[in-house]
């Protein structure tokens, strides 16, 4: 396998491991490092256009999953 290929193939691997981390109910913080060490790995291979996307909607996902996930605001606070 060219390096270049499991550059992407290693991208492909935490992009995944965060979905299942989500689906499985590990913490979203867990998820959300996968997500930004698949960034970070497509950052040093020049692939970051590509791959910054598929990051982004996932994060905005956490982001949305978080809010769900906080306690509502007492009423009178």
């Amino acid at each position: 396998m060219a390096a270049s290929d499991e550059i992407r193939a290693q991208i492909q691997r935490h992009l995944i491991t965060g979905d299942n981390r989500l689906k499985q109910g590990a913490s979203l913080e867990k998820a959300r490092e996968s997500y930004e060490r698949a960034l970070e790995l497509a950052r040093g291979a020049g692939l970051e256009d590509t791959v910054r996307p598929l990051v982004e909607i996932r994060l905005a996902d956490l982001k949305r999953l978080e809010g769900e996930s906080s306690p509502a605001a007492q009423p009178g606070d």
